[in-house]
């Protein structure tokens, strides 16, 4: 038999996004106010409010202009990592990106989805891990529980639903292995 969806029985109470209440207030306000414009675009007070909500971000990381974090205590970014303008982190679950990683214009890093099988269609979360050196191109999407393996990359455009071995170039929707990543020495 085919079941319809009832999104009147939605329940979303045993999900924890961490954070008080009043914490995530306070966060969605810098969010909006200082994250997702352009009138400041101070690198150095993005990466200062970060760590001040929680987030563990190491030395030489860049942040620029309209990007949107969810929960900034669910991220870990590594040294010497630039996120793009228009990168949305949708940290409903721990996002680790590693060192010298790079997420270009526009990417985005989905960990939440809903279960399409119940009629109450409830919340799915899964970690995004990005190791060291892992590359995101423009307009591509990462999703709920995708591990991108040390220097892979998730070319433009792309949708990356499962893991993606290390020095792997992938591409398509889903995204599927094309060639291996050579780094010239």
């Amino acid at each position: 038999m085919q079941g319809t969806t009832n999104l009147a029985s939605f329940n979303n109470a045993g999900y924890k996004p961490g954070g008080s209440a009043l914490q995530r207030l306070i966060w969605y306000l810098v969010n909006a106010l200082v994250f997702k414009t352009g009138f400041l675009p101070i690198n150095g007070l993005k990466v200062g409010l970060l760590r001040l909500f929680g987030a563990q971000l190491a030395a030489g990381v860049v942040i620029k202009p309209y990007v949107n974090i969810k929960y900034p205590w669910r991220l870990s970014i590594g040294a010497h990592t630039w996120v793009g303008e228009h990168v949305w982190i949708d940290s409903l679950d721990n996002v680790t990106i590693g060192a010298h990683c790079c997420l270009s214009q526009g990417a985005m890093l989905l960990c939440g989805s809903h279960n399409y099988t119940l009629p109450t269609f409830n919340l799915i979360t899964k970690p995004i891990v990005l190791e060291d050196g892992a590359w995101v191109g423009a307009q591509a999407l990462v999703c709920p529980g995708v591990t991108m393996g040390s220097h892979a990359v998730l070319a433009a455009g792309s949708v990356a639903t499962n893991d993606i071995p290390a020095y792997t170039v992938a591409q398509g929707n889903p995204a599927q292995p094309k060639r291996i990543r050579t780094i010239q020495v």
